[in-house]
């Protein structure tokens, strides 16, 4: 469930297909900047009314929706 608001969020900031991003999929492969994951970051914490910071470590979809999993419970 996660998974598919993130990258739902991902596909909406991008203006992709949401078919197109899988956990393994990096974010340098979607063009995405250090903007574009502060931006996403902020969509995140509206959609799970959470505190959320993205970490320069996050390289991947599936290390943002571990933190986002992690902040959620």
């Amino acid at each position: 469930m996660v998974f598919e608001k993130v990258a739902a969020l991902i596909a909406e900031k991008i203006d992709c297909d949401v078919a197109d991003i899988k956990e393994d999929t990096k974010f340098e492969d979607l063009s995405i900047d250090s903007l574009d994951i502060t931006e996403i970051a902020m969509s995140i914490e509206d959609e799970f009314e959470i505190e959320f910071e993205a970490s320069p470590d996050m390289k991947t979809v599936a290390d943002l929706v571990s933190a986002v999993e992690a902040k959620v419970g």
